[in-house]
């Protein structure tokens, strides 16, 4: 998946960017407070988010 799609997706489920870091974003689900980690490459491999 693209990363750019990727970053859609998350906007989409309500999620927001917290940080930058060096190799990754901090992605924020409001709803539950999980952090996830998002590798900032082009093509981001492994799993899909899930639905909340």
């Amino acid at each position: 998946m693209k990363h750019r799609d990727l970053e859609k997706r998350l906007r989409h489920a309500g999620c927001y960017l917290k940080r930058e870091g060096g190799a990754h974003s901090l992605w924020i689900n409001p709803r539950t407070g999980v952090a996830e980690a998002i590798p900032r490459h082009t093509e981001v491999k492994g799993r899909s988010p899930r639905k909340s």
